[in-house]
């Protein structure tokens, strides 16, 4: 593989065709990069100099993303109520927010963080093993980059997969150094997702079960992502601009930070609050909320100092399901037509995994008038 990092800017095609095929076949991701000894980012991570040059700023204020305490949800209609709006205004302001007191115990949080590390860190023979890019028929996976062949420059992560995208999963494909871990946290996932889509739901003036009975729950995807230290953090990022596909995905970080949203045409850096998690409505909510909710650009960077693990719990319902979604029919009205189409979760998983990750907006559903 090439290591020519920065100082060629222009390869060829074939050229960088050949790094990414033996990039892959080597199976040990971005952190069997590192342990080869690297001094220089492969030219592969290296963002486009047009890319870099127009990178937008970063928020030098004292800004950051909404945090909301769930603690008092149903202890009374008012504080019900006043989190709701809470819910509502974030999500609709910035398309992200922070939630405490959700419910599940600082240690299982803190368990899942090593348990992601366990994994990345251990021998790389044993990640060789489920090695693989295909999504659909493997319910557990390790790789690097789904979109490896499709980005102008590969992202300085690597991502262990444990989906229900198409059915019900078998515990057993799990690694045993972290199985146990990871089904407990996926529980309480699905608890809190339905707990906040309960919220979106009376925030949106439905019924409270409404966007729960939408089913989107049960095709879930858990990302165990692990960014290695990086050797020129300023050449590459961790994960490129983009917006979830998703209806919903709660982020598990750890304590270094490096999760960046876009805010009115500026970065903003979300700073790790011990035992918070981050919620953020993907293009799927935004499209059957028709606007009311906003899905929103962000990205990873890295550091040169420690790796860095992020666990996103994607929720963008089953691949193989038929029901079609769109604009929540009590959201329309004369006044507010419907913005966007229809579309299937297999149309939008389809999109995700067939696309480079910076060019599957939602634009690709909007009703043009």
């Amino acid at each position: 593989m090439s290591n020519q990092g920065n100082m060629n800017e222009t390869q060829s095609n074939y050229d960088r065709t050949n790094d990414l095929k033996a990039f892959d076949e080597e199976k040990t991701g971005v952190k069997g990069v590192v342990d080869g000894g690297i001094e220089k980012v492969p030219s592969m991570f290296v963002r486009p100099l047009e890319d870099r040059s127009k990178d937008l700023g970063i928020n030098a204020e004292n800004i950051s993303i909404p945090v909301i305490d769930l603690a008092q949800v149903g202890e009374s209609d008012y504080q019900t109520a006043k989190i709701v709006k809470e819910i509502i205004s974030a999500s609709h302001k910035w398309g992200f927010f922070q939630v405490v007191n959700h419910g599940i115990p600082l240690k299982l949080l803190e368990k899942m963080i090593e348990g992601v590390r366990m994994f990345h860190e251990q021998d790389a023979e044993a990640k060789k093993q489920i090695y693989s890019r295909d999504f659909f028929t493997k319910n557990v996976s390790f790789l690097s980059n789904h979109d490896l062949y499709q980005s102008k420059a590969a992202n300085w992560r690597d991502t262990f997969y444990f989906n229900a995208l198409t059915g019900e999963v078998d515990p057993q494909e799990l690694p045993q150094i972290c199985k146990d871990v990871t089904l407990e946290y996926v529980d309480h996932m699905v608890k809190l997702v339905n707990n906040i889509l309960m919220l979106l739901s009376m925030g949106l003036g439905l019924r409270p079960k409404h966007l729960e009975e939408l089913d989107i729950s049960k095709g879930w995807s858990l990302a165990c992502h692990y960014y290695p230290t990086c050797p020129e953090p300023q050449l590459t990022l961790g994960t490129g601009g983009h917006a979830d596909i998703t209806f919903i995905t709660i982020l598990l970080q750890d304590q270094v930070g490096g999760l960046q949203v876009l805010h009115e045409n500026q970065w903003v850096n979300v700073e790790p609050i011990t035992g918070a998690l981050i919620v953020n409505i993907g293009d799927a909510l935004q499209i059957v909320s028709n606007d009311l909710l906003k899905s929103v650009y962000h990205r990873s960077t890295v550091n040169n100092v420690v790796p860095r693990i992020s666990v996103p719990f994607f929720v963008q319902g089953r691949f193989s399901s038929k029901k079609i979604y769109g604009p929540i029919k009590e959201l329309i009205s004369e006044e507010n037509p419907p913005l966007y189409r229809e579309f299937s979760s297999e149309e939008n998983l389809t999109r995700l995994f067939s696309n480079s990750l910076d060019d599957i907006g939602i634009h690709h559903f909007k009703l043009h008038s």
